[in-house]
């Protein structure tokens, strides 16, 4: 895969300067502190500014640098994350679920296990867009920040620790040779530890929210029967076909099917097959949308604009901070001093501040190496995945990355986007600060630590 092939050759690459981590640091500030404290003004500008600082980072590792290479894999990277993205969002957008019910603790909780589950079958991205606004239309009449928060928590992270299609460091995983199934099996108990806590966190936080009027459940049916409303309403079910072939485009990775046409560019297999398949399919899927579904969903690209503005910025400007993590991972001497702890939490805190899939590549190869294995190799891959005294290892790296993504907003792509329909559908939703000072912090680093004891001591 390109992220692999470009982090092999960062750690062979002298280690970039500090002060190149100064527009990835001051990006993350702006977006931490323009909504809060010029809001007006980075409304107007901050596409142009996430943009600005991008394209500066490119024109210096391009021209000042010459590293083609790395450029061109980032920028590859951001293409196939935006397209994934932006077709997830239009098929999101598309299909309209609505229960016609009011929203309980009970409901909410099931609507959430619901998601998780759905988060390791369709993505944790696909599950989002599926999820969020129904989530939103239940609780129409008492929707709180909470609401959201716990979502990104549960269904945009937690809940993809099942299979690789799950989240990208998982499917890094499994193209590199670690078993479909090795994720079901053994990440099993951190999935129900981290889904099952915060659940619970949110069913104790949730049943204190007043109801706007309380009626009994024979009241609620014969209200809907006298609007004629069935109990739940579904539109656009025959997008799930164009769902799975936005899905099923993902596995089509030059690197392992020598047959797709691609690109030599920089020493790299560029191909764009399945990224133009992607966007084929949302073309097919908006085309085909119900009128009503698109209404219902007060459906418009202006968050996915948003995200996609501030992920390119993000993307170019991370390149010295990925490279930076690519030499820690391949120095011998911290090979040696490797735990489940060490590798759960350094994996998790550099996942929820970087992009996930290469720092579970970086920590990936850095705990072959210190066996004596190459990441290069799928069948030494597999057989890490499978030795008994390195389980304990590669499952705290598949813990970290995911599970962490939640710490941030910029953890995972998810979080973002489901911010920005949220605040669409007139949600407040919290700063960047505000968003771990008042949520993540106080309510996910608990679980996160709770799942890295049984790592410890119980996930041997």
């Amino acid at each position: 895969m390109l992220v692999l092939s470009a982090l092999l050759l960062s750690a062979r690459a002298p280690a970039p300067a500090w002060p190149l981590l100064l527009p990835f640091l001051g990006l993350l500030g702006l977006i931490a502190s323009g909504p809060l404290l010029f809001p007006h003004f980075w409304e107007k500008w901050y596409g142009h500014i996430a943009v600005g600082l991008g394209l500066l980072m490119l024109g210096y590792y391009g021209f000042g640098r010459h590293d083609w290479h790395t450029t061109t894999e980032t920028l590859a990277e951001y293409v196939s994350f935006a397209v994934l993205l932006t077709a997830l969002f239009v098929v999101g957008g598309t299909l309209y679920f609505n229960l016609n019910v009011a929203g309980t603790p009970l409901r909410n909780v099931l609507l959430l296990a619901a998601g998780a589950v759905l988060a390791s079958i369709v993505g944790t991205t696909g599950a989002s867009l599926l999820l969020i606004r129904p989530l939103i239309r239940l609780n129409d009449q008492r929707i709180r920040t909470y609401h959201i928060i716990f979502f990104i928590f549960i269904v945009s992270n937690a809940g993809g620790l099942l299979t690789p299609l799950g989240d990208p460091p998982l499917f890094i995983g499994f193209l590199r040779g670690v078993p479909f199934f090795w994720t079901t099996t053994h990440l099993l108990v951190p999935w129900l530890l981290s889904t099952g806590l915060l659940l619970l966190l949110f069913w104790l936080k949730d049943r204190r929210t007043p109801y706007p009027s309380r009626l009994s459940r024979n009241e609620r049916r014969r209200a809907r029967s006298a609007k004629g409303l069935p109990l739940f309403d579904f539109n656009g079910r025959y997008h799930a076909l164009w769902l799975l072939v936005v899905l099923g485009a993902v596995f089509l990775d030059p690197g392992r099917l020598s047959w797709l046409p691609y690109l030599p560019l920089a020493g790299l297999k560029v191909s764009f097959v399945r990224e133009v398949l992607q966007l084929l399919a949302a073309w097919g899927c908006y085309r085909t949308a119900h009128p009503k579904a698109l209404a219902a969903n007060h459906f418009n690209l202006a968050p996915m604009r948003e995200v996609a503005l501030l992920f390119f910025g993000i993307f170019l400007t991370m390149m010295p901070a990925l490279q930076l993590a690519a030499h820690l991972a391949a120095n011998p001497a911290v090979a040696s001093r490797l735990t489940p702890a060490t590798l759960y939490w350094c994996t998790g805190i550099l996942s929820a501040f970087l992009d996930n899939a290469p720092t579970y590549a970086s920590f990936l190869g850095l705990s072959l190496s210190g066996h004596g294995l190459q990441i290069t190799s799928a069948a030494q891959v597999q057989q890490f995945a499978e030795a008994a005294a390195t389980i304990p290892l590669l499952r705290a790296i598949s813990s970290g990355a995911v599970l962490f993504g939640a710490l941030t907003y910029i953890g995972n792509g998810p979080n973002f986007l489901v911010r920005a329909i949220a605040e669409k559908e007139g949600v407040p939703m919290p700063s960047f600060f505000g968003y771990m000072g008042r949520y993540s912090l106080p309510y996910l680093l608990p679980v996160l630590g709770i799942v890295s004891g049984w790592l410890l001591w119980g996930g041997k």
